[in-house]
């Protein structure tokens, strides 16, 4: 490939792009939820053991209710994740990752549709999906009764 002054020009919108979304406000708030949260080392001591319960929770999801361990992991990951769900630090840190990939998410509309509007951008926020039925891609091949 022929590195040419288009391609440079590229690479340099690139690097802006990059670095305004690094500097972003939504960048800057997940950054300091994700130090929030992984400050408290009582925090991160909960997590490592939600971390280890849920592969606990995943070996008991191969047997169900036949496992030996099925009631009383069903209840200790449940009583877990509850806390951790009622930690605010923890629910900010998922807003503000919510909100970084909502930036993320429009960013690759943008880009997308600037090269073609056909362009299909997997988007994990429906609110960003085109105004078509079935929104951008459903991959169901027309199984959600949209002309595919």
């Amino acid at each position: 490939m022929l590195i040419t002054s288009e391609w440079v020009t590229v690479l340099d919108e690139t690097d802006k792009l990059s670095s305004m979304i690094l500097s972003s406000e939504q960048a800057q708030k997940l950054r300091e939820a994700y130090q929030n949260v992984y400050s408290d080392q009582l925090l991160v001591q909960k997590i490592t053991t939600f971390t280890k319960m849920k592969e606990q929770y995943e070996d008991v999801q191969r047997f169900g209710k036949y496992h030996p361990d099925y009631n009383i992991i069903m209840k200790e990951i449940r009583k877990i994740k509850r806390e951790l769900d009622f930690d605010e630090r923890v629910a900010n840190l998922k807003l503000a990752e919510n909100d970084y990939q909502d930036l993320l998410d429009e960013i690759s509309l943008i880009i997308g549709k600037s090269v073609s509007e056909s362009v299909k951008v997997p988007v994990s926020n429906p609110f960003f999906a085109t105004s078509s039925s079935c929104g951008s891609g459903c991959g169901t091949g027309g199984g959600c009764s949209c002309s595919a």
